[in-house]
């Protein structure tokens, strides 16, 4: 039995059409302020109103200084007056000497009458003010809507309603992650045919947690679910809730959940939920009422659905360890999605979707690129295709062929060439040995990775790259291979060392030594991997400040003397592992070096052929 109802978009034509009258009689009330302040300011107000007769009398005997005649209308100016103050009207069709006036020497300046088109320039000219404060008045009430709107509707959802668009996403549409669409299927039925599963005495979920590391395509997902089941799909960030003032995020989520149950069967997307569901009284992410509150909000919403209501509240978050544990319990989020780095094949499959509508040459290996890319999520993939398409058209081609995907690829995953960087040739033989350093290392030891590309062109913010790709994905990682990885990222200050003395290490060994310190610190402190704390582990939240970490960590000031000691002893190993491998092929050091500021790149391939014949001292070797 299909339960689907017809989608309606909230506020239809009535709202429209209430609204519109109550624009139109703002503007019949502020026309008809206009009139009332025209005709007032029409009135003379400010002259005085005087017998004609009397007006004669005074004006024979030498009392008016001068008399303006309009008309029918007098205007009289006294003796010592400046201005008329008084106004009269004499009999119409003669003059006012016809009608008594004998003062020849009085002024008299007769106005001529004004006729119809005069009469309506003049009122038109009086009423163009009050037509344009009445437009204006219009026009900033009518800007001033949208913001009384917003501040009537300040505790208000502002979540996104999605659902009447022609094109929806659907499973189709989204590669790989076939697992998490398998688990959202079931979502899809939920929503379809509710009867099937209230026949058999099964509860429907409230709600389904995505968990994945960012760009994995939590959202789009989400939107899938809405897409396949046909149903409206509200969208809100976490941080949309959380405002300034305590109450207003409880207010929108009641609001939300107010118009979700209105236009079930639906369902609300709450994107990055760890910023509002945090643990509450953890201290992670400071004490903050209002998003307590707006939590507590949504608890009690989640509680308070019925069965049959069909409501299902999706949630993504890359931090899920962090989430209030009243989140997760049963009768709230019931299920958990998993969405994790795609696989070699689920990368091929996204890097063909994001090439659909792309232009390709007959020589462009997404099986290859695929294999390049291990750990990056479906957003990585998609900017390497948008950025292989920028630089073909940059270069003018109607095609993307190999070098531009190669091209994308190596910007985004270590940045855009810096060519314009001018080097010394000291800087750029000392940059060589560094490079060579790290790939005769990577090279030499077991359990390190594959060369992929050497180069002493700087990018990004490094002055050159040696980088190395895995051969396979990855789900585990040995002792003996974080150790070579030690020491492969040592390799370079290493070979500075051997070549220009211990003395003479520059700078650029900087980063290297700040990523192998972390490297190692977290072998010791989150896995497990020392010597002496083999058996411990002092996982610290990463979400937590830095002053939280030195007095809220999980182990006391002998502990941390034993872990530094053990991240020492594993640095100063890796140096001497990568010292005894530089030095046992210093020839081969030395040709890696002449080859790359010959050529300033080396590729895998030519990388390979150089560095063989390499050879592992014993005194390298962990095994």
């Amino acid at each position: 039995m299909d339960s689907k109802k017809p989608f309606k978009k909230p506020g239809g034509g009535d709202y429209n059409r209430r609204r519109g009258f109550k624009n139109i009689g703002f503007v019949v009330l502020i026309i008809l302020i206009g009139l009332v302040v025209f005709a007032a300011y029409r009135q003379p107000s400010n002259l005085k109103q005087v017998a004609f007769s009397d007006v004669i009398n005074r004006a024979n005997n030498g009392e008016i200084q001068s008399i303006e005649v309009n008309g029918n209308e007098l205007k009289i100016t006294p003796k010592g007056e400046g201005e008329p103050t008084e106004v009269s009207y004499k009999e119409p069709g003669s003059s006012i000497y016809e009608q008594g006036l004998n003062n020849r020497e009085l002024e008299v300046n007769v106005k001529p009458e004004s006729n119809a088109s005069s009469t309506w320039i003049n009122i038109g000219i009086s009423i163009l003010p009050v037509i344009l404060i009445t437009g204006a008045l219009f026009f900033m009430l009518r800007s001033a809507q949208g913001q009384g709107n917003q501040a009537m509707s300040f505790g208000k959802s502002r979540a996104r309603l999605y659902g009447n668009e022609k094109e929806k996403v659907t499973f189709k549409d989204i590669a790989g992650t076939e697992e998490p669409k398998q688990d959202l299927e079931e979502v899809v039925e939920f929503l379809r045919f509710p009867k099937k599963f209230e026949h058999v005495g099964a509860r429907i979920p409230k709600g389904v947690l995505l968990v994945g590391p960012p760009g994995t395509g939590k959202t789009m997902l989400a939107r899938a679910v809405a897409g396949e089941a046909g149903v409206p799909f509200f969208s809100i960030s976490g941080s949309e809730f959380v405002e300034m003032f305590v109450g207003v995020g409880a207010s929108r989520v009641r609001d939300l959940f107010a118009k979700a149950k209105k236009n079930a069967p639906c369902i609300i997307f709450i994107d990055e939920i760890d910023a509002v569901g945090r643990k509450r009284g953890s201290g992670m992410g400071g004490g903050h009422d209002e998003r307590e509150q707006t939590l507590n909000q949504i608890l009690v919403e989640m509680d308070g659905f019925e069965q049959g209501q069909n409501v299902i509240v999706l949630a993504a978050t890359n931090r899920a360890d962090v989430l209030d544990p009243a989140l997760l319990r049963p009768g709230r989020f019931d299920r958990r999605v998993s969405i994790n780095l795609p696989d070699r094949k689920d990368r091929e499959a996204i890097l063909k979707v994001h090439f659909t509508k792309k232009p390709l040459a007959k020589n462009v290996d997404l099986d290859a690129l695929a294999a390049k890319t291990a750990g990056s999520s479906g957003a990585d993939l998609s900017n390497i295709a948008n950025e292989a398409a920028i630089i073909a058209a940059r270069h003018n081609r109607k095609e993307i062929n190999q070098g531009d995907v190669t091209e994308a690829f190596e910007k985004v995953a270590i940045g855009p060439e810096r060519k314009s960087k001018i080097m010394t040739e000291a800087e750029k033989e000392l940059t060589a040995y560094h490079e060579a350093g790290h790939a005769i290392v990577g090279h030499v030891l077991p359990d390190s990775d594959m060369v992929h590309k050497v180069t002493i062109i700087p990018r990004g913010g490094t002055g050159g790259v040696t980088w190395f790709i895995p051969p396979e994905d990855k789900s585990y990682h040995s002792i003996i291979e974080y150790k070579d990885i030690l020491a492969r990222m040592l390799g370079g200050r290493v070979a500075e060392e051997v070549v220009y003395g211990s003395d003479r290490v520059t700078t650029g060994a900087g980063n290297d030594l700040q990523k192998a310190a972390e490297l190692a610190r977290d072998m010791v402190v989150n896995q497990g991997m020392g010597k002496k704390l083999r058996d411990q582990v002092f996982h610290v939240e990463d979400g937590m400040m830095l002053d939280k970490l030195v007095h809220e960590r999980q182990y006391s000031d002998e502990t941390a003397k034993v872990i530094d000691d053990e991240v020492e002893a594993l640095i100063t190993e890796a140096s001497q592992r990568a010292k005894e491998v530089i030095k046992a092929n210093r020839t081969k050091l030395e040709e890696l070096k002449d080859a790359l500021l010959e050529k300033e790149t080396v590729e895998a391939d030519e990388t390979q052929k150089i560095l063989t014949g390499t050879r592992m001292p014993k005194s390298a070797s962990l095994y």
